[in-house]
């Protein structure tokens, strides 16, 4: 294991060497000095994401009101961050009372107000609601929300920190009045803020042999069932888990075919779809020009993905006849040496989260190149154990990465919560 290390940090260093000449198409290159991002300004009544707050492309359900006597009001702490102003006009300490999500997002916002406009700070007019000043299910009752202005109180600045908000990582920002902006986080312990990019452990990969195994149960070396670059089926290495947890329920995507197959995977994974049938060609994936993989989230009635057929021995395209969504207990992220892997009969990539499949399957040569090294070495020797939960310390350096290189929208929303928490 520690060899495994060894050489896929000499691969980092070498990628990081190499990239020093390159650029990721137009725009800044990786090997440039990083220039500030231009920020747009959210416009009066905007919110992003552009979806309802407590729908889970945002902050997700409510969960219940919090109050002092409550078993959950060990999940709020207070934020004494003396970058921030906070009005506590209830004199109780209550506005400095939040989730560590939502003091974490807050913290990294008065940086950045503080970077934008010097001698400025963070002004938090609302925090944790214990007198029911809001309607109905707020998430302020909850902790998870804060209403912020700029000490100055200079409403031009509105527009720039609502923006500021987004690009610190809050679940939901809306500019929601002309004296303040609103924003709010996931649950700590939702099954928004842990949606990933997986499939559930009880989902089948056919194997090399014609027999088909859960994919909570693959090892390394077994060989599975996948798609080539041209789009052709290919038995191919599994290499590892890049994220898994065996026992926490998660919401997944169903994308049912009109011929019968389902295959379930969570909202910011990757699956491949008809090229012609993508929204603005999709983010890549090869298949001969014929397919484009876009995010489980992204998908349609009507498109088409691709099913393994058994006897031709092809991936035929159909098309998908419903979606809808369904809880699994456990979720498993497999990468195989192709980069793809086909489940209960339909081809997936193996990436989620960032939204071009071929960036990411680049992205992961280093770990591939372990895979090859360590094979050749220890061919003769028995296979590694099973791994332990959790999300793959590679995968977390690429995600970060990730967020300093690409712009937020390349980055699916219910993604950026499993590595920045």
């Amino acid at each position: 294991m520690l060899l495994w290390t060894r050489i896929v940090l000499v691969g980092l260093v070498c990628l990081s060497l190499v990239s020093s000449g390159m650029g990721c198409g137009p725009g800044r290159g990786y090997g440039r000095r990083r220039h500030p991002k231009k920020l747009t300004p959210l416009a009066y009544k905007q919110f992003i994401p552009n979806v309802a707050e407590k729908t889970l492309g945002a902050s997700g359900r409510y969960e219940g009101k919090i109050t002092r006597t409550s078993e959950r009001f060990k999940e709020l702490t207070p934020n004494y961050n003396t970058d921030i102003i906070f009005k506590d006009e209830e004199n109780t300490g209550a506005d400095r009372l939040m989730t560590q999500r939502c003091k974490d997002k807050l913290n990294s916002l008065a940086i950045s107000v503080m970077n934008q406009w010097p001698g400025v700070k963070l002004r938090v007019t609302e925090g944790w609601d214990e007198d029911g000043h809001h309607f109905e299910e707020s998430l302020h009752y909850e902790g998870r929300a804060v209403d912020i202005t700029t000490s100055d109180r200079d409403k031009s600045k509105y527009g720039t920190l609502s923006r500021l908000a987004v690009e610190a990582g809050f679940d939901w920002v809306y500019y929601e009045s002309k004296a303040h902006i609103h924003c709010s986080v996931k649950a700590e312990n939702s099954v928004a803020a842990k949606s990933g990019g997986c499939f559930p452990g009880s989902s089948t990969v056919t194997l090399q042999d014609g027999t088909t195994k859960a994919v909570k149960h693959l090892q390394a070396g077994d060989r599975v069932l996948a798609g080539d670059a041209g789009g052709n089926p290919t038995y191919t290495d599994f290499i590892m888990f890049i994220d898994q947890d065996a026992t926490t329920r998660r919401l997944f995507h169903v994308i049912e075919t009109d011929s019968g197959q389902r295959i379930a995977l969570t909202a910011a994974h990757l699956l491949f779809v008809g090229r012609n049938a993508t929204r603005g060609g999709g983010g890549g994936g090869g298949g001969g020009g014929r397919m484009s993989a876009i995010f489980a989230s992204q998908v349609r009635s009507g498109q088409e993905v691709f099913v393994f057929d058994a006897e031709r021995r092809r991936l035929e395209p159909v098309t998908v006849k419903r979606i809808y969504t369904r809880e699994h207990e456990g979720s498993f992220a497999p990468v195989t040496v192709q980069g793809t892997v086909v489940v209960d009969q339909v081809l997936a990539s193996c990436y989620a989260v960032i939204e071009d499949h071929d960036l990411a399957h680049w992205a992961l040569a280093p770990v591939r190149l372990a895979h090859w090294v360590s094979s050749l070495l220890f061919r003769s020797q028995p296979r590694a154990g099973a791994q332990s939960d959790g999300v793959h310390w590679y995968s977390k350096v690429l995600y970060r990465v990730g967020t300093w290189l690409l712009d937020s929208h390349s980055i699916h929303p219910l993604g950026m919560s499993v590595y920045s928490s």
